[in-house]
């Protein structure tokens, strides 16, 4: 079997063709644009996506079956007749309804929780989905009359490439809108945020079959970071992974049971088809690979692969530390209101000081995800990393140390692609096998550093609204 496996993400459509046996190639690769039409709003063309998609689908020649991973979190509206899109994508990067999540209050946070297991945040679909109906006459005009469709993009992607108006119940766990309890969506949360259940997609297992492209079968659809979990290996509990691309994501497999909210957030990992949902624990940094690419757009950094070579002292352990908030914090904090700081330079600080700082702080947000699972009543035993910065030798180092475990870094990179074909089908061990190992050193992180760290993190707490105040 030939499988094309498609990883839509925030900066590029990838597609690999992996086959039974361990070989694998990429077929193509293409960037798209992201548009910053105002403060805290990240948006992508949903035409160009489509586009990127066909493109890269084209070049990966005769296949089997067709496996498409998404973004997760971002969003969009479209007219149920035309296809046409009625709205850009509102990538989950989009901060737009913050303030309007801010005066729902503390009982909305609490249903929140305890239906879908997600805080009130502007990085989940639902106050997206919410905005686009109360500020965009056409989406109002398609509701009104009865041909609006509000979705993540997948299924906007299926609809127009197969006309299959359907969502994986691990996409909708990203939602904010489904119930965890039934796998269902909740007409409680879609009436707390103004999004009308009639308009969202059917629910179905991630490898139930979504239809067909020019006569190939799109076999799974998933999101993207719980395809990398698959990808992994990660299917026991205790089992972690975390990708570093423009954010950096943990998923902690939790197996059957559901965990209960706490510092991180629950979510479906996968269900298979006619097999029980396999749930994980979520928690994110906003800005991983998205933060070195502030720090070389500015000029601190030349070339990122030259940031592997560090050797000495950490810059934390002189002081200096950075905390990477380009767009907030994430968990456990939830705080769209934090702003990235440099704090502890003196005359001797250089550029490479602070690009070490600028990893130092993406370790140390990250390793705080991997306490926030301990704390959620979970301990992770393992811990496989992927993206960006899993090739640098620094981080991975830092990282160990940080979290106190062992970094195993698999040598087939694109694990995303990875779990697609697993979920479609292909037998992927043979291609996960080879794993790097990085062991932790105690001496590199110390206790005091972790304290000047923590310190950091409490002066940039809230620095946005303190900033604004007249």
């Amino acid at each position: 079997m030939r499988v094309a496996a498609v990883d839509q993400g925030t900066t590029s459509t990838r597609c690999l063709v992996i086959a039974d046996g361990g070989a694998w190639q990429l077929a193509a690769s293409r960037r798209h644009r992201q548009f910053h039409p105002a403060p805290e709003r990240v948006e992508h063309d949903p035409e160009e996506l489509l586009a990127s998609l066909r493109h890269v689908l084209a070049a990966a020649g005769p296949v089997d079956a067709i496996a498409l991973a998404n973004q997760g979190e971002s969003c969009l509206a479209w007219d149920a007749r035309s296809g046409r899109a009625l709205s850009p994508v509102i990538v989950w990067q989009d901060a737009r309804s913050r303030a309007e999540l801010a005066a729902l209050g503390p009982g909305a946070a609490a249903l929140s929780l305890a239906v879908c297991g997600l805080p009130l945040d502007p990085y989940f679909s639902a106050s997206k989905l919410g905005w686009l109906l109360r500020e965009i006459p056409a989406v109002a005009e398609a509701h009104a009359a009865g041909r609006l469709r509000l979705g993540t993009t997948d299924a906007f992607f299926l609809d127009r490439l197969c006309g299959v108006f359907a969502t994986d119940v691990a996409t909708a766990s990203r939602t904010g809108l489904l119930d965890l309890a039934t796998g269902g969506w909740s007409e409680a949360l879609c009436a707390l945020h103004g999004v009308p259940l009639a308009s969202l997609p059917e629910i179905r297992a991630c490898d139930a079959g979504f239809g067909r492209l020019n006569g190939v079968p799109v076999r799974a659809s998933i999101v993207d970071q719980q395809a990398a979990l698959l990808g992994h290996g990660c299917t026991r509990p205790g089992e972690a992974k975390m990708t570093f691309g423009t954010g950096a994501f943990l998923l902690a497999c939790a197996g059957e049971a559901r965990p209960e909210p706490g510092v991180l957030s629950p979510t479906v990992a996968w269900q298979r088809a006619g097999k029980a949902r396999i749930h994980a624990l979520e928690g994110g940094v906003y800005d991983a690979g998205a933060a070195l690419e502030w720090a070389r757009r500015i000029g601190l950094i030349d070339d990122p692969a030259t940031l592997s070579d560090h050797e000495g002292p950490t810059a934390l352990s002189r002081g200096l530390v950075f905390v990477p908030a380009l767009s907030g914090l994430a968990a456990p904090d939830w705080d769209r209101t934090a702003a990235p700081m440099f704090i502890g330079m003196d005359h001797a600080t250089t550029r490479e000081d602070m690009a070490r700082a600028v990893l130092e702080g993406v370790a140390m947000l990250s390793a705080r995800l991997i306490a926030g699972a301990a704390a959620s009543g979970l301990a992770v035993q393992s811990l496989s990393i992927d993206g960006g910065l899993s090739a640098n030798r620094y981080f991975a180092r830092l990282l160990a140390a940080a979290t106190g475990l062992r970094v195993e870094i698999p040598q087939m990179r694109e694990l995303t692609a990875l779990g697609l074909a697993e979920l479609a089908g292909v037998d992927t061990a043979p291609i996960r096998a080879p794993r790097d190992t990085v062991e932790p050193d105690p001496a590199l992180i110390a206790a005091s550093d972790r304290a000047r760290f923590a310190a950091a993190l409490d002066k940039v707490r809230g620095w946005r609204d303190i900033s604004t105040e007249s």
